[in-house]
């Protein structure tokens, strides 16, 4: 029989580095399930070998105990705190952190094949060890299951790993408005969710906490009803649905999201029902490609995200891949979209045609008007007004996921206070903002 080495080893070689051996060749027949489910191929991780490097071994390691320490229940944690450990030589101590887990989350399947492998691991059978050596003593639908399995296991340490390798501040989160608490990112790429607090005015993003999620069975950018894909975009939470009011499919409760937004709409995109919601109850947790396009967390990690969530103001960004900038660069963001608001204000209020016109983009857009409809009803508007007074409150600026025609492209959320000798109102509004050579443009105002 050819020799097989034990689940938790392959992942550790493929996403750890810890031998310059390509584990297509320890593993051959994973390509075409990597492919199948959009997954990144186990030889694409270029980490230095941790065996090596003793003080990124110690920081994925405090960083996992800081976890626990808030969290005891902190199931992902533990499951690679005990990887880890086993990286580290530690056999005794990973069977330990694994027998503990299994008996904390006994449906967490996947601790239960780690576990099966540390334990053989003592013995160092690998001629006989390991689930793909189990493979010709399955049916398909268990094959099936525990190549799932596999695949959870390498999307939880591709996306954990992601937070050690020089992350700063996500580029997403321009500013948040005082009234914002949270912002909830997700990285299709790495099947994770991270939770950033709202550190105040003219200070990064902190992050709070991140979870392994569940994407659509499909991958890429969802562009019609039923095409079982995730969509990349902006959105905010709707509502929330307490798991009493859900069919268990689920789990723990679920919250809706505004897909499709008037982007999507712009763009011709249908469907509808995106929401974040937990898990069916008879399970702990779903492979990475397993949902209607939904984003989903394990039961115990929805209700995690509940006190980070308002209704209506809690922004949910989705992306292919999450792009991370310094806190400089940060700030020099922030400083010139809050430059191009205040000089679209200021030109409005003074009646400045001309300039307050020259901040649209020629594709502008907002309910029946385009471009050239839009500036004829502005100057209709203007020829009105002996004064103007704007006041933009409560802002918040945030860094659409890139397209091929919109490389660039900010939404901004605000709540517009306006005073004039004829009209006075208040009312939230949002731009979309695109960058067309070095300025930026207006391509959509309107009501969220």
């Amino acid at each position: 029989m050819k020799a097989r080495l034990p689940l938790i080893v392959i992942i550790l070689i493929a996403l750890f580095g810890l031998t310059g051996a390509k584990v297509v060749a320890l593993w051959p027949q994973q390509d075409h399930v990597l492919l199948e489910h959009g997954l990144p191929r186990t030889d694409a991780p270029d980490f230095s070998p941790l065996e090596e490097d003793a003080s990124r071994q110690n920081a994925l390691m405090a960083r996992l105990d800081g976890r626990l320490k808030e969290n005891p229940e902190d199931y992902e944690a533990s499951l690679l705190r005990g990887l880890l450990l086993f990286q580290r030589g530690e056999l005794e101590s990973a069977i330990a952190e694994l027998r503990s887990l299994v008996t904390r989350a006994p449906k967490f399947q996947l601790a239960h094949l780690v576990l099966g492998d540390l334990l053989s691991a003592r013995f160092d059978q690998v001629d006989s060890l390991g689930i793909r050596a189990l493979a010709g003593e399955l049916d398909g639908q268990q094959e099936q299951r525990i190549e799932q399995l596999q695949n959870e296991a390498r999307a939880r340490i591709q996306g954990y790993l992601a937070l050690v390798e020089g992350v700063e501040v996500p580029k997403a989160l321009t500013s948040l408005s005082s009234s914002v608490a949270y912002a909830l990112i997700v990285d299709k790429s790495k099947n994770r969710l991270y939770v950033y607090r709202n550190a105040g005015p003219g200070l990064p993003p902190e992050l709070v906490d991140d979870f392994y999620i569940v994407l659509g069975k499909k991958p890429g950018n969802k562009q019609q009803e039923g095409d079982l894909k995730t969509p990349d975009g902006v959105y905010h939470v709707t509502s929330y649905l307490p798991d009493a009011k859900l069919p268990p499919l689920y789990g723990s409760g679920a919250f809706p999201t505004n897909y499709p937004n008037a982007f999507d709409r712009r763009q011709n995109k249908s469907g509808s029902g995106i929401w974040l919601h937990g898990t069916e109850k008879s399970l702990y947790s779903r492979p990475p490609l397993d949902s209607e396009g939904c984003v989903v967390l394990t039961n115990e990690e929805f209700l995690r995200i509940i006190p980070y969530v308002q209704v209506g103001k809690t922004p949910v960004i989705i992306s292919e891949k999450v792009v991370w900038i310094s806190s400089s660069e940060w700030l020099r963001q922030n400083i010139e979209i809050q430059a191009v608001l205040e000089a679209w204000r200021q030109s409005w209020e003074e009646a400045d045609t001309d300039v307050y016109l020259d901040k649209y983009a020629r594709d502008f857009w907002s309910g029946r008007y385009d471009r050239e409809s839009w500036s004829h009803y502005k100057k209709q508007v203007f020829s009105g007004k002996t004064y103007q007074k704007i006041a933009l409150n409560d802002v918040s600026i945030l860094s659409y996921p890139a397209s091929e025609l919109y490389p660039e492209m900010k939404l901004v959320s605000f709540v517009q206070n306006y005073q004039s000798n004829n009209f006075s109102g208040t009312v939230a509004k949002q731009l979309y903002l695109v960058k067309r050579g070095s300025d930026w443009k207006i391509l959509y105002e309107g009501n969220p």
